[in-house]
């Protein structure tokens, strides 16, 4: 668990209390309030504070939570108005674990049960949190260190993210030091593990053994029934209420990307998009549980972090990925993905598709940090620029083709 960043600032009758928690889903806060007690969690932070005055839980109290800056303020009442907290900004003094009120006797009475209530008293024991875990003061990152940090997510934008959330993304990522490691170090060190991971066993198993994967093949996504559409707007997709309530749920905001990082932000949509596009075929429009999993492990932008330089490296990378990772490891499969692709792409469906993703991630325990890291900025983003223009469009179609014939040999 980690401890986050927080403040906190008093007046008269309320204190305010400031918690810094990125990278976490908003539905999901656990506040318990008890005199002097104050306790928070929302996966993977968690705060326990022992206050130098008593608070009240009486209906006066007011919570937020600022999505854009994650940050979560409570504003509670003191229990006797008037009251002046002291040592607020002693903070490590504020996390110090409270004791037991009461001595352990040497000897307990063990009442004997049934080994059904024994495994039923273990599984509560499990799901019981332990609130006096040791608690360290948040330390913020110099601009120095930031400056030393490789950066990654929408943009190149971020660094800094996997110092303290280390140990919640390593069941998202499958790069292990991200911090210090070049784009090009993740870039060997994919390839490196797509070899390691190639089954050959698996491989010829769907190859020759493809039924199931024929009637895949067969399978119309739902966006070959829109219509191609030349607006740069997505004039021929509707959205549904829940899209719409997502859509009103984000911050807007500008981006300011040289023309390096706007070709590595396109090639990288493509990418994601790839990815999407296969996990849809392969459950037949229905997500799963491995959904989310399928939707990252393919791409390498996800998975790795990886930024591409052109569209042959993004097509190379997923095809190599289905080949080695998912249940249907089938090269028909990797070029249905690019059709799919392609033809919403010329249908202008691509912010319906990033909102399921987003959807998707959400719902995932913990593949909703790539929200952060990804989705939810392309959300925004491509709201404010030209999807394609018609001659762009074509462009890219041609390519598309161009480039079937060497896939299949650069991705061997």
């Amino acid at each position: 668990m980690i401890t986050p960043a927080f403040e906190l600032t008093q007046d008269p009758e309320y204190l305010t209390i400031s918690v810094r928690v990125p990278y976490t889903r908003t539905a999901e806060f656990d506040l318990y309030i008890d005199g002097n007690d104050l306790k928070f969690f929302a996966k993977p932070y968690f705060l326990r504070l022992n206050l130098p005055g008593r608070i009240v839980e009486d209906g006066r109290e007011k919570a937020t939570f600022e999505i854009d800056k994650g940050v979560f303020t409570l504003r509670v009442a003191k229990e006797t108005a008037g009251e002046h907290f002291e040592g607020l900004h002693l903070l490590t003094s504020l996390l110090a674990p409270k004791g037991s009120q009461t001595a352990k006797p040497l000897v307990e009475e063990v009442t004997v049960s049934s080994s059904a209530d024994a495994e039923d008293n273990d599984d509560e024991d499990e799901e019981e949190f332990d609130w006096q875990i040791e608690q360290q003061v948040y330390q913020e990152t110099s601009e120095e260190q930031l400056e030393q940090m490789h950066t990654y997510g929408f943009g190149n934008q971020r660094a800094g993210v996997f110092t303290r959330l280390q140990e919640e993304l390593t069941d998202v990522i499958d790069i292990k030091n991200p911090e210090g490691t070049t784009a090009a170090e993740r870039r060997q060190a994919r390839v490196a593990a797509e070899m390691l991971a190639f089954s050959p066993d698996h491989f010829l198993a769907d190859l020759f053994e493809n039924d199931e994967i024929k009637g895949l093949l067969k399978y119309k996504p739902w966006w070959t029934k829109l219509k191609c559409s030349s607006a740069q707007e997505e004039a021929g997709v509707s959205f549904t209420d829940e899209e719409k309530e997502q859509m009103r749920k984000f911050n807007n905001r500008s981006y300011l990307l040289d023309k390096t990082a706007r070709h590595q932000v396109w090639l990288s949509l493509v990418d994601i998009l790839l990815a999407y596009c296969y996990e849809v075929r392969s459950t037949e429009g229905e997500h799963n549980v491995e959904s989310p999993w399928t939707t990252r492990k393919l791409s390498g932008t996800l998975c790795w972090l990886e930024t591409y330089s052109s569209l042959q490296d993004v097509l190379i990378s997923f095809g190599r990925r289905v080949l080695c990772f998912p249940l249907y490891r089938h090269f028909d499969m990797v070029s249905a993905a690019i059709r799919d692709t392609a033809r919403f792409y010329r249908r202008g469906c691509v912010l319906k598709c990033l909102l399921d993703i987003h959807r998707v991630f959400r719902e995932n325990d913990p593949a909703y940090i790539l929200n952060d890291l990804y989705i939810t900025d392309y959300c925004i983003w491509i709201q404010r620029v030209k999807l394609l223009t018609t001659r762009s469009r074509l462009h890219l179609a041609l390519e598309w083709m161009e480039l079937k014939e060497s896939f299949g040999s650069g991705a061997r």
